[in-house]
């Protein structure tokens, strides 16, 4: 697998480009929203961007909605 990076550069490159704007939007979120088990979890796991787009186009969405009702 190290070989697989060290050989292609470029596709560290490109995942590295693809999961940092993901991550940061998602901790981002989170923190917004004070959902401090979410914003851990997300910092700590690195699955290139899979939950970070689940978080923000579901789990995060729920959440802004019941918040919304209430005011």
């Amino acid at each position: 697998m190290e070989q697989v990076f060290l050989q292609n550069q470029w596709l560290l490159l490109f995942i590295a480009l693809w999961t940092l704007p993901w991550k940061g939007w998602a901790l981002w979120r989170a923190a917004r929203l004070g959902q401090k088990k979410w914003f851990i979890v997300l910092l700590a796991v690195n699955t290139l961007g899979v939950l970070e787009i689940l978080y923000i186009y579901f789990f995060s969405r729920k959440k802004a909605a019941e918040t919304a009702k209430i005011e």
